[in-house]
């Protein structure tokens, strides 16, 4: 009975201490514009799978596209919930927290993201602008960022396969929307998240974060990298692409914050993506 009673504890220790990092270093709000689906082809060269529609702002779990390589090396765009570990995923009893940006610096150590890091599921995230508090006037002020020479660009992100073997008539309706039915009939759904860099010195990244905070950015690749990126299996090679981007060739402006989406409590229809309550506009950046 004792030996039962200390290996649940070292279970339960383990389990959080595995997410301690998150609580410390990922909580903060995100919020972004994703591409337009007309786009994708033109703009990224990568077809979309699955035809499904997304939210014109992204938040914490809403569904958006990412794009990764096939087995042929050629770009193809899926939909997938923009945390590492969705909330459906998370374990009862596990307090939710937060995977939607990596630390370039932690993410080959942290378990939320190790493992997809390790193996080269490297993608990029599409994205029309994505928004920063900024506090020059004292308080908390949403900005908008994006470029001066495109419309729409992609940052660097990592993502993960969710695979349910054969799922039950039961299963059907806890699938994530979304998902792809393999050759075996397995579902599979996918999950992202966005990586991160400090940016301290960046002339436009540095006006954002709470005074005394680090500043951080998310990695907007450059178009020529997109392919190199995407077919590097090597973790260590891949770091050479997390770099900052030219401040010149970058803008920012207030944009004053949307009413919020639905409550937490409030729960999806099945025609919708998962709707969460963002808090307080807080950084898109842990």
């Amino acid at each position: 009975m004792y030996i039962l009673i200390a290996l649940i504890y070292k279970a339960q220790l383990i389990l959080f201490l595995s997410i301690l990092p998150h609580f410390l270093l990922s909580s903060m709000c995100v919020n972004y514009t994703p591409t337009r689906k007309e786009l994708l082809p033109s703009q990224f060269n990568a077809e979309l799978k699955i035809d499904i529609d997304w939210k014109p702002e992204t938040w914490q779990d809403y569904l958006a596209p990412f794009i990764r390589h096939n087995q042929r090396g050629e770009r193809e765009a899926l939909v997938g919930a923009y945390s590492m570990i969705p909330k459906q995923k998370i374990a009862p009893g596990v307090k939710r927290f937060s995977t939607m940006n990596a630390r370039a610096e932690t993410v080959g150590q942290l378990r939320s993201y190790a493992k997809p890091w390790r193996e080269g599921q490297l993608c990029l995230v599409p994205m029309q602008h994505f928004f920063e508090p900024n506090y020059e006037n004292g308080k908390a002020e949403r900005w908008r960022i994006g470029l001066h020479d495109m419309s729409d660009f992609a940052v660097a992100g990592l993502y993960r396969e969710w695979r349910t073997p054969q799922p039950d008539a039961s299963q059907i309706n806890d699938l994530q929307e979304g998902s792809m039915v393999d050759e075996n009939g397995d579902v599979l759904s996918f999950s992202f998240t966005q990586l991160t860099i400090n940016a301290d010195e960046h002339h436009v990244m540095r006006r954002f974060h709470k005074p005394g905070d680090e500043k951080r950015s998310l990695v907007i690749l450059h178009q020529d990298d997109y392919d190199a990126w995407l077919a590097c299996r090597n973790p260590e090679l891949a770091r050479a692409y997390l770099q900052l981007f030219p401040a010149e060739r970058m803008w920012a402006k207030p944009d004053p914050s949307k009413p919020s989406p639905t409550k937490n409590k409030a729960v999806a229809r099945k025609d919708e993506s998962p709707v969460l309550s963002p808090p307080v506009q807080g950084s898109l950046l842990d």
